[in-house]
């Protein structure tokens, strides 16, 4: 890359780091900051501890968020500065290095730009993903258990806490269903264009005569509820069941009923979570995936009004939205950004990065029309 390219690259992303900056407002943040350490230094922090883990949280994650823009601004600055060194010195390798830099500086402006299309009034909360099997029998299944793999790994890959809160197994081979939550600044707003109906074409393992078959899963994504949401569940409103946990195939996993199923008896929602050891836990864990899908349900009432306002009574974007092609060839194609690969062993081990990226910005691109 010449020096002319390299100055064109560094203008480039300069703007683009600008508008990032605009967006975060760093010196509003840091008075967050200040406020949050003043809190954080009070001798009866820990008396009430709901409190101070909302204090700390909040500002590791805004610390984390300013560091993360100064680092990007400092690098990208003294990658100019090497620039203009190499220039006047003729120096090859100074601009060797310029590139370099500029080359792992680029990826990372270009994420945290994604990072500032969420703008959602829920997108900065952790994630509550639901996979279902659909249409397709135990292929469905089978591709169902395919796609929770593949979340979990992308999860694993970024260094995101991952918890899988109950999983129903079939009974041939796959899931029926898995929820599990992602814990990481801003999951939900990432994840949630993931929300959809997945199908995967293959010639199935499980057809003795080697036919192709199409199979269907569906993906729920729900941001996780805090204290300051005021979902109110009475106790009449629900059935509280439990049961022995099991795994794979009905093997006891516990031999007391720990699991429990909750019944909200006014929606007909039904959950379940059997990951902890203590039905008392698996009681909390499950009313949290309760209050989530309340949420949820409140919102999509209030959007489908608005809608209806609006006079658009069309369907939400997040309906049939991605292929896996096994067979007769190999492609993974996104059918509302249009953005595909070749490479789906690759997509099923948790690299889908470039889809969730695409869709957040094809979902922003739709907002502002």
């Amino acid at each position: 890359m010449n020096v002319d390219d390299l100055r064109l690259l560094v203008s480039d992303l300069d703007s683009t780091l600008r508008s990032i900056e605009a967006v975060v407002d760093v010196p509003s943040k840091k008075t967050a900051i200040a406020d949050l350490e003043q809190q954080a230094a009070a001798p009866d922090l820990w008396s009430d501890q709901e409190h101070a883990q909302e204090v700390t949280s909040s500002l590791s994650r805004l610390q984390a968020e300013v560091e993360r823009v100064e680092e990007l601004r400092g690098r990208l600055d003294d990658c100019g500065v090497l620039i203009d060194l190499g220039t006047e010195e003729s120096d090859a390798d100074t601009l060797a290095e310029a590139e370099t830099g500029l080359a792992a500086i680029k990826p990372e402006i270009d994420a945290l730009q994604i990072r500032t299309l969420l703008s959602g009034e829920y997108d900065d909360r952790d994630a509550l993903v639901t996979i279902r099997s659909e249409a397709g029998g135990v292929d469905a299944a089978d591709f169902a258990e395919m796609l929770l793999r593949m979340y979990l790994r992308w999860a694993d890959r970024h260094g995101y806490s991952a918890e899988v809160y109950d999983t129903s197994y079939a009974e041939e081979a796959g899931i029926k269903s898995a929820t599990f939550t992602v814990r990481c600044p801003f999951a939900y707003g990432t994840l949630s264009v993931e929300q959809g109906t997945h199908r995967l074409v293959r010639i199935s393992p499980f057809d003795n005569q080697g036919r192709r078959q199409t199979s269907f899963a569906g993906v729920e994504v729900l941001p996780v509820t805090e204290e300051t949401d005021h979902i109110d569940i009475p106790d009449q409103d629900i059935r509280v069941d439990v049961f022995h946990s099991s795994g794979p195939g009905g093997q006891s996993v516990n031999t007391t009923d720990s699991a429990v199923r909750i019944t909200h008896l006014p929606t007909g929602i039904v959950v379940t979570c059997q990951n902890e050891k203590s039905q008392i836990q698996n009681k909390a864990a499950a009313l949290r995936v309760l209050q989530s899908r309340l949420l949820e349900r409140a919102r999509a009432e209030k959007e489908a009004e608005m809608r209806r306002l609006k006079g658009d009574g069309g369907n939400s974007w997040g309906s049939q939205m991605r292929s896996y092609v096994l067979h007769p060839y190999q492609m993974v194609k996104d059918l509302r950004t249009e953005y595909e690969t070749g490479n789906p062993v690759a997509v099923f081990d948790g690299e889908i990065d470039g889809f969730i990226d695409a869709g957040i910005r094809w979902r922003k691109t739709r907002e502002n029309e």
